[in-house]
């Protein structure tokens, strides 16, 4: 229900009863709902934590897949609030590509959400799966750019910042 998140103990409760990254749920009893609880921790060395997202995907009727993202926990949740569209702001950039530097001063080092699937069919076959995103840092050719002093001879228009991601293993929902 995502009350479990009060617990101090809410991952204990979670592994006791939920089914892991990587598993199977057979098929729901009238009234059951896929729900996720996530949580997501900033790698010590690493930029801080932009978002968590759900990407679900399914198999309709005829055999066509489909896939929609869902933003679930995002950082300054006053400051960036869901669209109309059901789509969270960008967080923003602290990198200088110049200097190939970032400053951790967006984004969170924590990141802790519940989602439960809005549209689910509990006839078609479905999968979830969570992906994690850092704020925007460095690219590897801004480091090299900054450190071998090539700003003349590298293109303006190369990406010198990326956001990376993380991905977890789906789960898979199987009605039959």
């Amino acid at each position: 229900t995502g009350e479990e998140l009060k617990a101090a103990d809410w991952a204990k409760q979670v592994c006791a009863n939920g089914v892991p990254m990587g598993g199977d749920l057979m098929a729901a009893t009238e009234g059951q709902i896929p729900s996720l609880l996530v949580q997501a921790r900033k790698d010590p060395d690493g930029a801080n934590l932009d978002r968590i997202q759900v990407v679900k995907g399914w198999l309709d009727a005829n055999g066509e897949t489909y896939e929609q993202v869902f933003d679930v926990s995002w950082s300054d949740p006053d400051q960036r609030i869901r669209g109309a569209d059901g789509k969270v702001p960008s967080v923003g950039s602290s990198v200088n590509e110049r200097e190939a530097t970032y400053t951790n001063a967006i984004g969170a080092p924590i990141l802790t959400g519940y989602w439960k699937d809005p549209a689910f069919d509990p006839t078609q076959k479905a999968f979830y799966y969570v992906r994690v995103m850092e704020i925007p840092t460095p690219t590897w050719l801004a480091y090299d750019r900054k450190n071998y002093n090539l700003h003349d001879e590298m293109p303006a228009t190369a990406p010198y910042t990326s956001q990376e991601r993380a991905y977890t293993s789906p789960i898979w929902y199987n009605p039959s």
